[in-house]
C-alpha cells in the first residue's frame, strides 16, 4: 500500500450531522450505516471506525454486513451488553468501490451505531 497523499476525516454517510444511527432492521438487508467511496484503485479507500451502544436492559446481538450479505465472509457479529456505553465494533477496517456497510439487530430500535471514516486517497 502506497503512502496516502490525503486523509480526510468524514462522518458516516448514513448519519445525519454525525449523529448515531438507529438500527431498525432485524434481518438482512440491514439499516444503512455507510457507503464506501466509489473511487476505484488500490490506493483509494475508506478506513471505517464504528461503535455501538445498547439502550435496552437486555444484551442484544448486532450483525454488521461488511460490503455484502454472505455469512460468514461479509458479516461481523457481536453481542452488545445493555447500557454498556460505546463499544468498539469495527476498528478501522477498510472498504472501497462503493461497497455498503449495513447493520441489523435481534431487536429493533434499541441499538445505535456511530463513528467516522478516514477517506484515504493516493
Amino acid at each position: 500500500m502506497a503512502n496516502p497523499s490525503s486523509i480526510v476525516k468524514q462522518e458516516l454517510s448514513g448519519s445525519t450531522d454525525g449523529r448515531m444511527i438507529l438500527v431498525v432492521q432485524t434481518s438482512t438487508p440491514g439499516t444503512a450505516i455507510h457507503t464506501a467511496a466509489a473511487i476505484t484503485g488500490v490506493n483509494n479507500y475508506d478506513e471505517i471506525w464504528l461503535w455501538a451502544t445498547n439502550t435496552d436492559t437486555t444484551a442484544r446481538k448486532l450483525t454488521i454486513e461488511w460490503g455484502g450479505v454472505s455469512s460468514p465472509t461479509d458479516t461481523i457479529e457481536m453481542t452488545i451488553q445493555p447500557e454498556a456505553g460505546l463499544v468498539l465494533i469495527v476498528p478501522g477496517l477498510v472498504l472501497q468501490n462503493g461497497l455498503l456497510v449495513k447493520a441489523f439487530c435481534a431487536t429493533a430500535n434499541v441499538v445505535t451505531v456511530g463513528g467516522f471514516v478516514n477517506a484515504v486517497t493516493a
